[in-house]
């Protein structure tokens, strides 16, 4: 989507200005592994308009292939606007007819989805309409077909479908993923528990490898029924949280292509989402593989 952010402290209703720039869970996603040294490739509906054809030259300036993005002529690209007023947070969609959200099963391509080692999806494609959800889950199928793992994050938008509409379809993809990363929080709301503790059971009636952010100062990784818990790295200043998830799951897949345990996966997405949080934008922040291997050795910024 094309994104806009008032500049300085005004909200969207008083700012004279506005920046624009875009953002994407599975876009930002992409970035970030193309930033660490992963071919990656987006696959989804831009409109062949302006903001449409400046995301799409911003995805393949970063390394990211867009070979199955195209434009769709006469169909507009979705928007977000995102504002900051005192210390909360609120975002505002425009997503109803847009490109993205006239997704269909027979725009995607069989052939790519079978080339891939990992198919990376999110509850926001599904959540955008029903066209939508019907090809999240024949990509699904897809990639169980040809032997491409797949990688959920639930990502539960309320303000794009309630709980009770989400719960059913997220669920059902949850099942199906080898690679399962939902926050906590978002676990709670998808199975109506209170704590860690009685969520245990119901993941473990998956085959899933769960990975569980936001847990308090630790991700948690669940596996073959043992938990664990790998820690934050903790950081000065926070500046945005926005994209963080999005940065730990693709340092954390980045690490399963780097052949990383999946704890020390887990412990570099950790590392990228703390980096991500350093910098405002949703994608801007992603750190390159160079960054990365200096922030895990402490090796210091050079500037002259």
């Amino acid at each position: 989507m094309g994104l806009m952010i008032p500049r300085g402290s005004k909200g969207l209703e008083y700012s004279p200005e506005v920046e624009m720039s875009f953002g994407g869970a599975e876009s930002n996603l992409a970035i970030g592994l193309a930033r660490l040294g992963i071919r990656a490739g987006w696959c989804g509906r831009l409109g062949d308009d302006p903001v449409g054809r400046r995301i799409l030259k911003a995805l393949r300036g970063e390394g990211v292939d867009v070979s199955c993005a195209p434009l769709a002529e006469g169909e507009p690209t979705g928007l977000m606007m995102r504002e900051q007023v005192g210390n909360k947070s609120s975002v505002y969609y425009y997503r109803r007819g847009s490109a993205a959200s006239a997704m269909r099963p027979e725009h995607l391509d069989e052939a790519y989805i079978a080339g891939a080692d990992i198919l990376h999806l999110t509850g926001i494609t599904a959540a955008i309409s029903q066209s939508a959800r019907d090809t999240v889950f024949e990509a699904v199928a897809l990639a169980k077909r040809h032997g491409t793992k797949v990688s959920f994050d639930p990502n539960l938008r309320l303000k794009l479908w309630s709980a009770e509409e989400a719960r059913p379809v997220l669920l059902a993809l949850a099942e199906q993923a080898d690679y399962f990363l939902p926050g906590l929080d978002e676990l709670k709301q998808l199975y109506r528990k209170e704590t860690l503790e009685e969520l245990l059971p119901e993941l473990g009636k998956m085959s899933a490898v769960h990975i569980i952010k936001g847990g308090p100062g630790v991700t948690y990784l669940l596996e073959n029924g043992e938990l664990k818990e790998v820690p934050y790295f903790k950081v000065d200043k926070v500046v945005d949280t926005v994209g963080a998830g999005d940065g730990f799951c693709a340092g954390f897949l980045a690490g399963l292509r780097q052949g990383l345990s999946h704890e020390e996966a887990v412990r570099q997405g950790n590392l990228i989402g703390s980096m991500v949080i350093q910098a405002p934008g949703d994608w801007e922040g992603l750190p390159t593989l160079a960054e990365v291997e200096a922030a895990l050795t402490g090796r210091g910024h050079v500037e002259r």
